[in-house]
């Protein structure tokens, strides 16, 4: 990965090297961690955070969720995380962000609350998660074998370290069959989430997105729907079937690192003309027209630097 110089930990700024932990902190041990994806775009006006406070104060319910007690408050966090993006004085157009807190050394065992919580965020330059390619072609996406965990077994609205253990294994399966991402369906059979992003699919002009039943509340979904509303595309937020996939005219992934990737292929049925749809191309020019601070009605979802 691109490392940076500095990363901000439980309030200081230390050396990229020197940001380490104990090989027994407690989340290494069992899972216990709540992360954040938040993203910079480099604007004509110097480097702008997309909907930070957003991010922030979804670690911070995160972490309410699975007792994890963060010591410091949402604008601290926010505030760390534009001083940590001043210091490391990147140059690339855009800046991944990862915000996270773990349980660190000092206890062992199941019971996790007397663990000492640290607090960390780190930056680095990172380019399209899916490929340059993928946002412009489309990518191919495999259901994955796994479904994603049912609300009476874990915390999905939780976005937790422990949860992609799924997304790994649903993501390898993907891969080693030759395709670029997974797409989980939930216990009922229906359409969950990819491994890491939203899925949309649009079918005679309408899009239409799985609910958030058992998933992350995404804050990329909310912005598309935002967006597909100003400009007069209706809407369902429904329960999706396998097959309603496979016939979908046009798809694609929504997400912080994902951003809008186009879905060209899933399963070995080719999605519309097998290549970005016009629909898709819309929201997803109008997207980053936001983040990267052309487009002055959604300006106040940027903080800059």
């Amino acid at each position: 990965m691109n490392e940076a110089k500095y990363i901000w930990m439980n309030g200081k700024l230390v050396a990229w090297k020197d940001a380490t932990t104990h090989v027994l902190s407690h989340t290494l041990h069992y899972g216990n961690g709540v992360i954040e994806g938040t993203k910079a775009y480099k604007t004509k006006d110097g480097y702008a955070i997309f909907r930070l406070n957003d991010h922030t104060k979804r670690l911070k319910e995160s972490a309410k969720m699975t007792l994890i007690d963060i010591p410091y408050s949402i604008e601290e966090l926010n505030q760390a995380q534009l001083e940590l993006l001043r210091k490391n004085e990147f140059e690339g157009d855009n800046v991944y962000i990862r915000p996270f807190a773990f349980l660190g050394y000092g206890v062992m065992g199941v019971y996790h609350v007397e663990a000492p919580v640290e607090t960390v965020i780190s930056a680095w330059e990172w380019g399209a998660y899916l490929g340059e390619e993928g946002l412009r072609s489309g990518i191919r996406l495999k259901i994955a074998s796994m479904t994603r965990a049912s609300n009476t077994s874990n915390m999905g609205k939780a976005k937790a370290a422990a949860n992609y253990l799924n997304s790994q294994m649903a993501k390898f399966e993907a891969i080693d069959c030759g395709y670029d991402e997974a797409l989980l369906l939930d216990d009922q059979g229906y359409v969950a989430e990819a491994s890491g992003a939203c899925f949309f699919m649009v079918k005679d002009g309408v899009l239409i997105s799985p609910p958030n039943d058992n998933s992350l509340a995404s804050i990329t979904q909310k912005t598309v729907i935002e967006i597909a509303n100003d400009m007069g595309y209706p809407i369902e937020r429904r329960r999706i079937t396998r097959e309603e996939v496979y016939v979908a005219d046009e798809a694609f992934l929504t997400g912080t690192a994902a951003e809008i990737t186009p879905i060209r292929n899933i399963d070995a049925r080719v999605i519309g003309g097998g290549s970005r749809g016009d629909i898709t191309e819309v929201i997803q020019s109008t997207y980053f027209d936001i983040v990267f601070g052309r487009n002055e009605k959604y300006k106040h979802y940027l903080t800059y630097i």
